[in-house]
């Protein structure tokens, strides 16, 4: 009798992020509300419900629980923006999850006597699923767990919901909430594998995750709200770990090294933006000068995380970045390899163009925060730069890649 949970080499490491993030941002956020924390736990439990869940229909109500649960934390700062970004939030998360539902209908229909949803039969029976069934659910469950993710075309309520989120949630909603969905895709692109059927699923991936990188640059290019930026760096980042998907071979591995190391590096990224935030009580990039004179560490801060998030070595991400390289030229896919350079390049300037602007100007006041707005930072930036060196972390990714 199979169990409606699982642990397994590829969802340990997404339960291992979710832990690790989630103390670091209790730690940053210090006391809050009972209701507050009630309804935080509740996103946590959801979270990891979809990641242990090993029943697709289990998952689905699960990534939907992610979505009512995280709308109440969205909406926190009550105040129209937020508002409005939690309603577009719900809306478009909610037909992105009722897509999905369609491709689960679709799943069915072609699964025949089957007639489970058990990842574990779906995998032993994959050859029995009828293909055309298959491959058009492929494209409902890609188009509505990628809308949860922030792929685009289908990644609109992304960037309103981390600009008005507070920043904890910011960094939970990044670093975790577009991982536990993610998951989902992985596990149905290994059906579609077993099915004979990868060919086509890679290429949407590629679509999807070279769309992803496009927007991303055309919006952080001349972008002037910095958490907004932050939040178009997360769906530039879950369409390089959808691009590395498609490449297969060593993409595999560098698509969940980078996805580990999006998740530590953004975390802290928006952990710090709620530093400046509170020293300048503004998001736009023009009106925030001088941050290494007014909180050096944050300035310190804020200047390696942009550092690493673009990818500028010792970055986990450079190496990711260079390894799904390395399977372009495999593949033979130069000119996507020129594309994929080209918008990382354009990415790479916007943010470090963004982050000198506000780490130097003059200014003459100097402000201090407490410990607990600066420790969960540097503890998950130490690990992210001992992720590909770590012998014991290295050989989970690669168990991760062998999933498949």
């Amino acid at each position: 009798m199979n169990s409606y949970f699982s642990l397994d080499s590829l969802n340990l490491i997404f339960l291992l992020v979710l832990i690790l993030v989630t103390l670091a941002v209790v730690v940053y956020q210090g006391k809050k509300s009972l209701k507050y924390n009630l309804i935080f736990i509740l996103f946590f439990l959801s979270m990891t419900g979809a990641i242990l869940s090993s029943h697709l229909g289990l998952t689905w109500v699960f990534v939907e629980a992610t979505t009512l649960t995280s709308a109440y934390l969205i909406l926190k700062n009550k105040n129209k923006n937020s508002l409005e970004a939690t309603w577009k939030y719900v809306f478009l998360c909610s037909i992105g999850i009722s897509l999905a539902f369609i491709g689960i209908i679709l799943l069915l229909l072609g699964s025949g006597e089957i007639n489970s949803l058990f990842f574990d039969d779906l995998y032993k029976n994959a050859g029995m699923i009828n293909k055309f069934w298959l491959k058009l659910s492929f494209v409902f469950i890609l188009i509505g767990f990628g809308t949860k993710v922030g792929l685009a075309p289908v990644h609109s309520w992304l960037p309103d919901a981390h600009a008005e989120a507070p920043s904890p949630v910011s960094a939970m909603l990044s670093a975790t909430l577009l991982n536990s969905a993610f998951l989902v895709i992985f596990k149905y692109y290994k059906l579609m594998e077993l099915a004979s059927l990868s060919k086509s699923a890679k290429t949407m991936l590629m679509i999807m995750g070279l769309l992803s990188l496009f927007v991303s640059a055309v919006y952080i290019y001349r972008i002037n709200n910095y958490k907004r930026m932050l939040a178009y760096s997360s769906i530039e980042n879950m369409g390089i770990i959808s691009i590395g998907i498609a490449l297969g071979g060593v993409g595999i591995f560098a698509s969940i090294l980078h996805l580990i190391a999006h998740s530590l590096i953004k975390a802290s990224f928006f952990m710090t933006s709620g530093n400046i935030l509170h020293i300048y009580h503004t998001k736009e990039i023009d009106s925030v000068s001088d941050l290494m004179k007014r909180n050096k560490m944050t300035g310190i801060l804020w200047l390696v995380c942009a550092i690493l998030i673009v990818g500028i070595p010792p970055s986990p991400i450079f190496i990711s970045e260079l390894l799904m390289a390395k399977q372009f030229i495999i593949n033979g896919e130069i000119e996507l390899l020129i594309l994929y350079f080209l918008l990382l390049t354009i990415i790479f300037y916007g943010i470090m163009s963004a982050t000198t602007k506000m780490l130097f100007n003059e200014s003459e006041n100097v402000e201090k925060l407490s410990l607990n707005k600066y420790l969960p930072q540097i503890i998950l930036i130490s690990i992210s730069l001992i992720l590909y060196f770590s012998p014991c972390i290295n050989k989970l990714i690669m168990e991760a890649s062998l999933w498949f």
